[in-house]
């Protein structure tokens, strides 16, 4: 008895239905009416026998839609079970007081189940969000919660206020502070530079993942304390709606992430194009927007770098859409600490002075060539000699961890593997490679122009094949 209730056939009734005698009975499909087989069991021909004709026909038919139906009955009965199976696993390393972490990640490296909130809860740890004990679990949540509701009322609400009280009367404006005040620790030169990335946020946030309509719609838990009707103070909508100056001035974009859409997102509508919710709602690219704006606050060295957006994003649609209520409800919370976890480890990409160095986005990419010199030589020579430098491709492809290249629910996948490996990012750069030699005919065959629009527009969208292949050239290492 196998798994499933099914009761496989004896080895020697396997060995009839798999090797056919040269010689003696014919098969036994041969003996509906209709067939006919020579001595060597071959079949012959359909015969003509009048009205048997059609009848045999059906017959036939009918055999071979049962073969079938049975065929995709034994297929549908495994999967399920092999599903419920897996989430039991993860389940089962879920509940011990103290997660087995490298059992988790060995789990989470071939795929979470997203039913129960596995996905969810699975990120929250393996992003060190949340600790292996899970006694701490509680306090360490309420905790942060509250820390985020902290930075809400330091960062958006009081300067809203002050904003709104600045210049209420001549007095204010003349001898206490006034918006040409050059000094640095100027309220309004602080609100000024404020606005400049706020604005840069809010364009990118626009249009986030604009082949979903998530980021557009409202959500079921609008942040209370910015829509407290009793507060009366500047939130980041008015901002970005009463503010006269221009993006465009904002002087923080990377070399080569000013391109981040690849094409297939290139027919993005425009903002305007998308109705702001009324007053009480938010959509979700608003909550977006706040984590971004906080966490740029929080690290002024590095503030806001254009390509976060598609950093946070994938985890605040994880989070957002988790099937227990208790969890999406504190969904922005969470996204801005596990975001702010995973920049810890990947920041040094979006700082331009860190290019050249060992951890720098140069190196990096360096290393995709020189892993592929190693498994591929020729397609490496290839793009050597047609002077397609990574640059061209796998700063995109490094920077934004692959969120570009693949749908949303692609590039969660992906990350599953990601977050699950010990050594991430050099999986990621693993991943790379293996894009790379999945399409080596095609590159090999291309020209300049050719090649660079299957590497600006990645042609294979089945990521278990592109996971597989990585997972095949660590294992080669």
């Amino acid at each position: 008895m196998v798994r499933g209730g099914l009761t496989p056939p004896s080895s020697s009734a396997q060995t009839r239905r798999l090797q056919r005698p040269p010689l003696g009975p014919a098969p036994y499909w041969t003996s509906l009416p209709g067939f006919s087989a020579d001595r060597g069991g071959r079949v012959g021909y359909l015969q003509f026998m009048g009205s048997q004709e059609s009848d045999a026909t059906s017959r036939l038919h009918h055999h071979q839609d049962i073969l079938e139906r049975t065929a995709q009955q034994l297929t549908a009965g495994v999967e399920p079970v092999r599903k419920r199976t897996r989430i039991a696993d993860f389940q089962d390393v879920l509940k011990e007081p103290t997660i087995a972490l490298e059992k988790l990640r060995e789990l989470s490296f071939s795929g979470i189940p997203c039913e129960g909130g596995l996905r969810c809860l699975c990120w929250k740890i393996l992003l060190n969000y949340l600790p292996l004990e899970r006694a701490s679990w509680t306090s360490i949540l309420a905790k942060q919660r509250e820390l985020y509701s902290q930075f809400l009322r330091e960062m958006i609400i009081q300067p809203g206020i002050a904003k709104a009280n600045m210049g209420v009367s001549r007095e204010d404006v003349t001898f206490e502070d006034h918006p040409l005040n050059p000094n640095p620790d100027s309220r309004w030169n602080t609100y000024f530079r404020d606005n400049e990335v706020l604005l840069q946020i809010d364009k990118d946030v626009r249009r986030l993942c604009p082949d979903i309509s998530f980021f557009q719609r409202a959500t079921e838990y609008p942040c209370l304390l910015i829509l407290d009707p009793q507060n009366e103070f500047e939130t980041l909508r008015k901002r970005v709606e009463q503010t006269t100056l221009k993006s465009q001035t904002v002087a923080r974009n990377r070399s080569g992430v000013t391109n981040m859409s690849s094409p297939q997102k290139n027919s993005a509508p425009s903002m305007n194009e998308y109705v702001v919710l009324p007053n009480g709602c938010e959509a979700h690219w608003e909550v977006v927007e706040r984590i971004l704006f906080i966490y740029a606050k929080l690290n002024p060295g590095i503030a806001y770098v254009q390509g976060m957006n598609e950093i946070v994003g994938p985890l605040y649609y994880t989070f957002a859409t988790d099937p227990n209520s208790e969890w999406r409800e504190h969904a922005e919370a969470d996204t801005f600490f596990c975001f702010t976890n995973l920049m810890a480890e990947i920041r040094d990409n979006f700082i331009k002075s860190l290019d050249d160095s060992q951890c720098g986005i140069t190196y990096k990419m360096e290393k995709v060539y020189s892993t592929l010199k190693d498994k591929d030589m020729e397609l490496y020579l290839k793009l050597q000699e047609q002077n397609i430098k990574p640059q061209f491709f796998a700063f995109r492809w490094l920077t934004l961890l692959l969120s570009q290249e693949f749908v949303l629910p692609d590039v969660i996948r992906i990350w599953d593997s990601l977050f699950a490996d010990s050594n991430r990012f050099d999986f990621l750069l693993l991943v790379c490679c293996a894009m790379l030699i999945l399409i080596r005919e095609q590159l090999l065959e291309g020209d300049f122009t050719v090649n660079m629009r299957l590497l600006q527009d990645y042609p294979i969208t089945d990521v278990c094949q592109v996971l597989q292949k990585a997972k095949e050239l660590q294992d080669s290492q």
